[in-house]
């Protein structure tokens, strides 16, 4: 198997900020890997905080050596091989698993959806995500989720309040909130999510630090609206601990290093009686193809990227009333596809 990669600068249509940090683009490694003729894509979205550069990147792949693998493919045995090169580095690893099921698919015949046993009908909706603003920037920013049934709101700062009255004066849709662990006081975080259970807010992602268990654990049990461990849970391995602190998961695929082990995580926490957000970080049609295939075994969806971003590389996925429509096309489905893209 020979791997192609190319450093591509995602551009952000909005400056993004959470409770942590803002940023305007995110920087992708896009990989082709070429298996007997037969062509598979896969992206690395390396968004800052999870550590991952162009540089480490590039270091990893000149390590991997996917010749050593036959199809049908062992994904278990790759991700170990991955891990063994070594530790972290989850988006790259996302990368090289992603372009194999999209081989897989090919090979095969059929879309990776069916492959991982996902109903198409049983597809949800996804949100469009409103990073932390001024008023006036969060009423332009509305303007673009028209055709979204969902809006995801960033909070952790000082102006929570204001930003959900600001939405609601423009909206009555559900809200998703996300923290990104930006609450620290338990009574403080307790009164504002009975505030925001009020304005229709359907689920929390990590209210708080993700080192605080008890403290999550603690608003967990006198939550009423159910909250989600984000940061907490990067892979597998995280999931044990977790059982009885959170709600559910955030299973995002650039932290699970891809979607073997997605699925095993989505598997783990309906065995654990938890539900799960599936979510993205931000990223090209390439990487939200993977995780919709996905998406239709999980109860909410947050795969906005190639709404967020001002140059995907490929053509945008099919989006009707909410939802993404699943072609029946071999592999991810990823149209749009140029010749030039890895010159």
């Amino acid at each position: 198997m020979k791997i192609s990669c190319k450093q591509f600068e995602l551009e952000l249509k909005h400056p993004f900020s959470i409770s942590k940090f803002t940023r305007t683009s995110t920087p992708l490694m896009l990989l082709k890997v070429d298996y007997d003729g037969i062509i598979g894509y896969g992206e690395a979205s390396m968004v800052p905080y999870m550590g991952e550069s162009y540089e480490t990147a590039t270091a990893f792949l000149k390590q991997v050596d996917l010749s050593r693998f036959k199809h049908p493919f062992n994904f278990e045995e790759i991700i170990g091989y991955l891990d063994g090169i070594a530790p972290g580095q989850p988006a790259i690893k996302a990368a090289i698993d992603i372009a194999l099921n999209d081989i897989n698919g090919k090979i095969l015949n059929k879309p990776c959806f069916e492959i991982y046993g996902a109903d198409p009908s049983k597809m949800p909706v996804t949100s469009y995500t409103i990073g932390i603003d001024t008023p006036e920037v969060i009423r332009e920013k509305l303007k673009d989720a028209e055709n979204f049934k969902v809006i995801k709101v960033k909070l952790g700062r000082d102006n929570d309040r204001e930003i959900i009255e600001t939405i609601r004066s423009m909206t009555d849709v559900p809200l998703y909130v996300d923290a990104n662990q930006g609450w620290s006081d338990r009574i403080k975080a307790i009164d504002l999510i009975y505030w925001l259970h009020n304005q229709g807010v359907v689920l929390i992602e990590q209210p708080m630090d993700k080192m605080d268990l008890d403290g999550n654990a603690w608003l967990t049990e006198r939550s009423p609206i159910p909250l989600l461990a984000d940061e907490a849970v990067q892979r597998l391995a995280d999931m044990d601990q977790l059982k009885g602190a959170y709600h559910g998961i955030n299973v995002k695929l650039m932290k699970s290093c891809g979607m073997y082990e997605g699925h095993q995580m989505i598997l783990k926490a309906q065995s654990f009686g938890m539900k799960v957000l599936i979510g993205c970080m931000s990223e090209t049609s390439c990487a939200t193809l993977a995780a919709v295939a996905l998406a239709p075994l999980c109860n909410w969806a947050d795969l906005d990227g190639p709404w967020l971003t001002k140059n995907n590389p490929f053509s945008d996925p099919e989006f009707v009333d909410g939802k993404y429509v699943l072609k029946n096309l071999p592999g991810l489905g990823l149209e749009g596809i140029t010749s030039d893209l890895f010159l």
